[in-house]
C-alpha cells in the first residue's frame, strides 16, 4: 500500500470536511473539473472511452519511469472533477501502487451515498478501467 496514495486521499478527505453540506461539496468537485485540464483531442478517440458511464469520460493512461500516468476529461464538469480526484491520487505511482490502491476516500468524502447511482457506477468503471491500465503496464516491470 502506497503511503503517498493514502496521503493524498486523506488531503482531499480534509478537503471535503472544509464544507458543512453536500452543496459546497458538489461545487467543489465541480471547481476541480473547472481546474482540470482538457485532454488533448488526440486522445478523445473511442477506445479511451470509458465504459458504464452515464456522460462520456475519455481515459489516457502512459508509463514512463516506472510510473503510470492518467489524464482524463468528461463533457459532464461534476464528473471532470470526479475525474479529476480519481487521477490526483492514483496519477504518478507504480502500476503495482495503483493495483493495490484502497481509494477510501470515495467512501469517506460520502462520494458513494451522496451521488446518483449512474454517477456512482461510472466513477467505479473509472477506478476498474484505471486499476486494468495498471494490470497491463505491471507486466512492463517484470
Amino acid at each position: 500500500m502506497s503511503s503517498e496514495i493514502n496521503k493524498i486521499q486523506d488531503e482531499i478527505i480534509e478537503d471535503f470536511e472544509l464544507f458543512d453540506d453536500w452543496e459546497g461539496k458538489y461545487e467543489y468537485i465541480i471547481d476541480l473539473g473547472k481546474k482540470l485540464p482538457g485532454l488533448s483531442d488526440e486522445f478523445k478517440t473511442e477506445e479511451n472511452i470509458i465504459k458504464g458511464c452515464q456522460s462520456v469520460v475519455w481515459l489516457h493512461a502512459y508509463y514512463k519511469d516506472g510510473k503510470l500516468y492518467f489524464e482524463g476529461d468528461s463533457q459532464a464538469i461534476i464528473v471532470k472533477g470526479l475525474v479529476g480526484m480519481l487521477l490526483k491520487v492514483l496519477s504518478g505511482h507504480t502500476p503495482k501502487e495503483v493495483l493495490e490502491a484502497d481509494l477510501y476516500f470515495i467512501d469517506r468524502v460520502g462520494l458513494t451515498s451522496h451521488l446518483a447511482q449512474t454517477r456512482s457506477n461510472g466513477l467505479a468503471s473509472m477506478v476498474k478501467q484505471m486499476k486494468t491500465y495498471a494490470l497491463g503496464y505491471q507486466s512492463l516491470e517484470k
